[in-house]
């Protein structure tokens, strides 16, 4: 349960435009639900390129495997798997999970996400995430 929240809050704390931004450029488009696996994704990298990622999301742009890492939706389930690999019931985690999170009302937050912008407007997007843009639109930063 540690876990999941601790999970919760870094995914959380990734639920910006400008993170978006960089999802967008980097598959093509990005649904809700790909943005959920992308910040899935981005967790899975590891602390060094979360953090970087965190502050400055166009660094994704330095990362050697960035068009084949992202948008890892298993990662998703880490914590409801391995709490049924323990338990044996697949159905249990998430009754747990929402007697955990009641416990903790400071877990109930809403995040800001900044400055909306226009994901399609490409001068928008190489202004934004420059060497991202660079290598996905051809755009010179």
């Amino acid at each position: 349960m540690e876990y999941a929240e601790r999970f919760d809050e870094v995914h959380d704390a990734l639920y910006r435009w400008d993170v978006w931004a960089a999802a967008y450029l980097i598959g093509g488009g990005c649904s809700d639900d790909s943005f959920m696996d992308f910040r899935a994704g981005v967790i899975a990298l590891g602390r060094q390129w979360y953090e970087r990622v965190a502050a400055a999301p166009d660094s994704l742009a330095g990362h050697p495997d960035v068009f084949q890492v992202l948008f890892y939706e298993d990662v998703n389930y880490a914590a409801s798997g391995a709490f049924e690999r323990i338990t044996g019931d697949a159905d249990a985690f998430y009754e747990a999970w929402r007697g955990f999170s009641k416990a903790d009302p400071e877990n109930q937050h809403a995040v800001d996400m900044g400055e909306d912008f226009d994901f399609d407007d490409h001068s928008e997007m190489s202004r934004r995430l420059p060497r991202l843009a660079a290598l996905i639109l051809g755009s010179n930063p």
